[in-house]
């Protein structure tokens, strides 16, 4: 019988936010993977887990997930990770894994597929989708990401502050990700494109520590690097203008 690899998006954060759907499928798996940085600490994916499942049936397995400038480094960890979650697979037969908002949406699930597709040939691989950072923004902040004909677009700022100007320039709402780092670029490129007043920003989105915010209060400092942005639409016109 096939291997199956499932990846379950477990949300941004509230354990609330993980889909029925999600819960039936970490605990029909035999093993549930989580995705933990060298520093060994327990990220959000975990936490999240450890709500529905044992901790006996939770593997840890490391990845590189904060190396960004040693590419051998950061490939090796890949590399090892794979390796580990292709033994489970051939253990077990049915593995999970937990990934933060959804698993195919910037999601380290999408490269652990690819890599574990080569070690174990035939895998079957399943994803079931989540809840992402930007829909709870949007609900903990009351922002609107799209009416009628508005596109929407999602920029990683790791991408460049560049791409996300271009991007604001644009129609529709922008959704940021992952901006923290260059939080001065970001406000700065909003201001540039008369995108700033509108805007709302949102760190640890169901944690203790959540931080949701206008974007006009950003002072250049730094945010937390899973920070998310949402400026929206340009809308003129009264309701139901767009439909």
């Amino acid at each position: 019988m096939s291997s199956r690899l499932i990846g379950v998006g477990v949300g941004p954060g509230d354990p609330e936010l993980v889909t029925v759907k999600g819960v039936n499928a970490l605990r029909a798996a035999q093993v549930v993977v989580v995705p933990v940085m060298d520093t060994g600490e327990r990220g959000r994916a975990e936490a999240t887990v450890l709500h529905y499942v044992g901790a006996e049936k939770v593997v840890r397995v490391v990845f590189a997930l904060n190396e960004r400038t040693d590419r051998a480094r950061r490939e090796a960890a890949w590399d090892a990770a794979g390796e580990r979650v292709a033994a489970l697979l051939r253990e077990h037969g049915s593995v999970a894994f937990a990934t933060i908002g959804d698993p195919n949406v910037y999601s380290t699930f999408t490269y652990l597929a690819q890599t574990v597709g080569d070690l174990v040939p035939g895998t079957v691989v399943e994803t079931v989708p989540g809840i992402t950072a930007m829909q709870d923004l949007a609900a903990r902040s009351g922002a609107v990401l799209t009416e009628g004909t508005e596109p929407l677009t999602l920029v990683p700022v790791t991408a460049g502050a560049a791409v996300l100007k271009d991007a604001l320039n644009g129609p529709g709402t922008v959704v940021a990700y992952k901006f923290g780092r260059q939080a001065a670029e970001v406000a700065e490129a909003l201001r540039e494109t008369g995108r700033l007043d509108d805007a709302v920003w949102g760190s640890a989105l169901g944690l203790p520590e959540e931080s949701v915010r206008a974007a006009a209060e950003l002072d250049g400092e730094p945010l937390p690097y899973l920070s998310t942005l949402i400026a929206p639409a340009r809308r003129e016109g009264g309701r139901g203008g767009k439909l």
